[in-house]
């Protein structure tokens, strides 16, 4: 709380003047980074709406991607830090749930695509674990010599569009 009272200029007290606790705080800022990741994510998608669904997954992949590059610290904020009882705070759930709507629209993949349902948001959820996995692997600098998260982009369609897709019967069995 102190460094973040001295990038603001201000006592490390004051920012409890707006906020409840250090949990409130942090929470604001990951739902606030959540929003910001979502507007580039809808965007990417709305101007890709007249392309294929491919194609429109790329593009919703390089926002994605562009966004983490362009505010890695807020990116690392928002995955790497648990918050105790998420729906304590209405903004940060409200952001979450918006997050994991956008992943499972646009980050679905590539043909064959899943229509809906729980099938669809576990293919989107896979999709968004490579890209992050790629994301985090190059934010840590793990990614060796030349590849960078644009070269697995496609990869990562290509995989998926090999994939077989579980229907929802296969994904309610308990294992």
């Amino acid at each position: 709380m102190r460094q973040l009272a001295n990038e603001l200029g201000c006592s490390p007290m004051t920012p409890y003047r707006y906020f409840k606790d250090k949990n409130e705080i942090l929470a604001t800022v990951r739902a606030t980074a959540f929003n910001r990741l979502c507007d580039g994510l809808e965007r990417a998608s709305q101007e890709a709406e007249a392309c294929s669904p491919a194609v429109a997954a790329q593009r919703v992949c390089r926002a994605y991607i562009d966004f983490a590059r362009r505010e890695p610290h807020a990116y690392r904020l928002m995955f790497d830090l648990t918050q105790p009882d998420e729906d304590a705070y209405p903004a940060l759930a409200a952001a979450t749930a918006r997050a994991r709507a956008a992943i499972a629209k646009d980050l679905a993949g590539p043909p064959p695509r899943v229509a809906s349902g729980k099938a669809a948001m576990v293919q989107g959820y896979l999709h968004w674990a490579m890209l992050h996995g790629a994301v985090m692997l190059h934010l840590s600098g793990k990614l060796g010599g030349s590849v960078g998260p644009d070269d697995l982009i496609g990869a990562v369609h290509a995989s998926l569009a090999h994939l077989s897709t579980p229907d929802e019967a296969e994904i309610s069995v308990r294992h």
